[in-house]
């Protein structure tokens, strides 16, 4: 039977979906038969309620499934018949006045979207690229020594300095009343690793064991403490031990501490270069994406289709307030977020899906068995038992779909940055690690 299609506007359509009365009522009396067998009753033994009864109990929830049932299967079978590509669930509402033995119905629906992409030979991308220096093994190796160091008292008359551990007590307050978090005894941080505020590190700084001190400590306008945010607090505190840090010295025993497998200096600066240099490919990697994904996108003609833009809507503030009950608030599930602040971004992840989704399609930019486990094996060399890692991965089928989506999105990235005019950057270790 021959499908009509009305279009309602840029991607809208209907399709008026028949059915008759009697394949309906035949697929619930045979379902209803099916359910008497099994279904328990008071009065009544197991498989012997009278079909009156059933049909009286779940007639009403039985013809409704067959209708959801009857009505899904027209409709995929309409759009298929119609070669459409649906974005989206239908809106399907009965209509009224059907013929005689029939009942009718509108599907509304949208359609994806005929996607243009221009010639992309003349937009520019920035191509980013950095080298791992030795200055940058130097500095990781500085991290992991910190990582391993331990302290030692100091003499009773040593000052504390940048770098050593100090155990204090203090109590803060505003206006003269303490306030939450305001007060500990014996509390331990190390002066100049940013775990206090800068004003308190300053002030503990100089101190020695024994000695007190009162200060005013101003609290950011961004604060965590919401209670103290933008206010100035009167701390008193007491330096009761300075500790110095010790540093192991950068030898062997290190390198075998740190699980080399041949111990050396020289392994261990190797390794470390490796693992910098792995990190490195996978920052250019998304940098370079995003700067390829974001020449796409000006290079590409389409209509958003309303339904998925909701969708993508309701996933990120689905997300936001996910992050709100994390962070402690309080019927975060019903917290009220203006959905178009989402809304730029949810367009956007729309547009670039459907715009790699169509580059994937027209240059057969999927990913390729061989791609998929080199990128596994390239994310398991970092751990003590890659093998074991590739299994991992392998095992389950939601993790390869996000390993297969990455992929394809470094296909784009590359196929993106073949056409596109290449403006070649070089940025420091520093700069692309976000490091100061």
């Amino acid at each position: 039977m021959a499908v009509t299609v009305e279009t309602l506007d840029k991607l809208e359509r209907k399709i008026t979906l028949t059915l008759p009365v009697g394949a309906i009522q035949s697929e619930v009396d045979s379902r209803l038969k099916k359910l008497a067998r099994t279904v328990k009753m008071d009065g009544f033994r197991p498989g012997k309620v009278p079909m009156n009864v059933v049909a009286q109990r779940y007639g009403y929830s039985v013809h409704y499934e067959v209708m959801n049932d009857k009505v899904g299967e027209a409709f995929a079978s309409a759009a298929n018949q119609a070669k459409l590509r649906v974005a989206g669930q239908p809106r399907i509402t009965e209509k009224d006045g059907s013929a005689a033995g029939e009942v009718a119905f509108d599907a509304f629906f949208e359609v994806y979207p005929e996607v243009t992409i221009a010639d992309l030979s003349g937009v520019e991308v920035e191509k980013l690229s950095t080298e791992v220096t030795d200055a940058a093994i130097d500095k990781t190796l500085e991290i992991l020594r910190k990582q391993r160091r331990t302290f030692g008292q100091r003499a009773q008359d040593a000052a504390a300095e940048v770098g050593d551990r100090v155990t204090v007590d203090f109590e803060g307050k505003i206006d003269g009343e303490p306030f939450s978090g305001g007060k500990a005894e014996d509390f331990q941080f190390i002066v100049g690793d940013g775990q206090m505020l800068k004003e308190f590190e300053e002030a503990v700084r100089g101190m020695k064991a024994g000695e007190s001190k009162t200060f005013p400590l101003s609290f950011p306008a961004d604060y965590h403490g919401k209670d103290v945010a933008g206010q100035t607090a009167d701390f008193m505190v007491t330096l009761k031990k300075v500790e110095a840090a010790n540093l192991p010295e950068v030898n062997d025993a290190l390198a075998k501490s740190l699980g080399i497998a041949e111990p050396s200096v020289e392994s261990l600066r190797s390794d470390i270069r490796k693992n910098l240099e792995r990190e490195v490919k996978f920052r250019l990697q998304g940098r370079n994406k995003q700067a390829a994904m974001d020449a796409l996108v000006t290079k590409a003609e389409l209509e958003l289709p309303k339904s998925s833009v909701q969708a993508e809507l309701n996933r990120l503030l689905e997300g936001a307030r996910a992050d709100l009950k994390q962070r402690g608030m309080k019927d975060a599930d019903k917290a009220a977020i203006p959905e178009d602040i989402f809304r730029p971004q949810a367009e956007r992840r729309v547009r670039l899906g459907l715009v790699v989704a169509e580059l994937v399609r027209a240059n057969d930019l999927r990913a390729k068995p061989e791609q998929l486990k080199a990128h596994v094996e390239e994310l398991a060399a970092s751990y003590e038992k890659p093998a074991e890692v590739v299994r991992w991965y392998f095992g389950d089928r939601d993790r390869m779909a996000e390993v297969e989506a990455i992929v394809i999105e470094n296909n784009v990235t590359e196929f993106v940055l073949s056409q596109a005019k290449i403006v070649e950057k070089m940025v420091s270790f520093d700069e692309l690690m976000g490091q100061a």
